[in-house]
């Protein structure tokens, strides 16, 4: 283990470093540039690095790791705690170094370059289908404006656009006809572009052996397999499926005080888009699945729809953290049996 902890605030030209030394408990606390960041580290002793994991952490991490050092990434709201007094470079750089040597605090996985590229795909593509659904909106309003009330659903508006537009043409000018076809093509155009990085996700799940072992599962797709994996990383980083959905905010908040522990709606902490993939596949599975769980359709009887689906998504998260983990195959009705 690293005797040396350092504390790094990074930013995007300029890095504040916070450390203590072991021998003469000096304070050092510096100003790097950062093109001088890692020639800071480079002839130095292993030592324990800690960062907040933000934009570009990930690539500090991998370069740091590679020279020896021990990299730890931390949330944000884990280091929020120990910083006092007014904000500053100086004052974060030395809660992040507080707050490294904390035991019992999450950090965050360290990905690889593919894993993040992944992960960077998947971001683009939630980007267009936000901006796709604006554009879909602005349509309707607009047409809305004219008596043309489109259905529900991407499929029906496509094809009543054709006949609207000609029943509106006779009562508008023509550079607003001209106008809505264009603002049309830009949702097709949208279209391609989602199907494109889709096809790019397809094809590195096809030669990925964890997405493969894990697309098995009733309820994971194609997104959520390969979101699962490069946002993991490192399987073994949690002690256990139970960690993994918690990580995930798949499970119940709780208030306590005087020996009595009152249960709330889930946390919600973790990765969002990651959350919200699993509780959509676990509701095609009650909900379309010609076989869902019997355990969960029998809770949906019982309490309200959401609570079965996220109950249903929790243990979707804790298979895929077994497979993954113990590098297995997925069972049908699988029980887990003592050692």
């Amino acid at each position: 283990m690293a005797n040396t902890v350092v504390g790094v605030d990074i930013a995007k030209s300029v890095f504040q470093i916070h450390e203590v030394s072991s021998v003469t408990g000096e304070v050092v606390s510096v100003q790097v540039k950062r093109a001088r960041f890692l020639q800071y580290f480079v002839n130095r002793e292993p030592c324990l690095i800690g960062m907040e994991a933000c934009g570009g952490a990930q690539h500090w991490a991998r370069q740091l790791t590679a020279m020896g050092h021990t990299v730890k990434l931390l949330p944000a709201q884990m280091v929020k705690p120990f910083a006092g007094g007014n904000k500053s470079d100086m004052a974060d750089a030395k809660a992040i170094w507080v707050a490294v040597q904390q035991p019992g605090i999450r950090e965050v996985a360290i990905k690889t370059e593919a894993q993040q590229a992944v992960l960077a795909l998947h971001r683009m593509r939630q980007q267009l289908v936000k901006f796709r659904t604006a554009q879909i909106n602005a349509l309707r309003g607009l047409l809305t404006e004219y008596g043309e009330v489109m259905p529900l659903g991407r499929d029906a508006l496509a094809k009543m656009l054709p006949g609207a537009f000609e029943r509106v043409a006779e009562l508008l000018p023509g550079v607003l006809i001209d106008t809505l076809r264009e603002q049309y093509a830009r949702i097709k155009e949208l279209d391609r572009q989602v199907l494109d990085i889709e096809r790019r996700l397809r094809e590195w799940h096809k030669e990925d052996e964890a997405c493969k072992r894990i697309a098995a599962i009733p309820g994971v797709g194609l997104l959520t397999a390969t979101a699962t994996v490069a946002t993991m990383g490192d399987p073994k980083a949690f002690r256990s499926g139970r960690e993994f959905a918690a990580w995930l905010g798949l499970v119940p908040r709780q208030i306590g005080t005087g020996g009595r522990v009152k249960l709330l709606g889930i946390s919600k902490r973790g990765d969002t888009y990651l959350r919200t993939l699993l509780i959509h596949g676990a509701r095609a599975v009650l909900t379309s699945s010609k076989a869902p769980p019997e355990w969960a359709v029998n809770l949906s009887k019982r309490r309200p729809m959401n609570i079965a689906v996220v109950a249903l998504a929790n243990k979707m998260a804790r298979t895929l953290w077994a497979l993954l983990a113990y590098q297995r195959t997925y069972q049908v009705g699988y029980a887990v049996r003592p050692v």
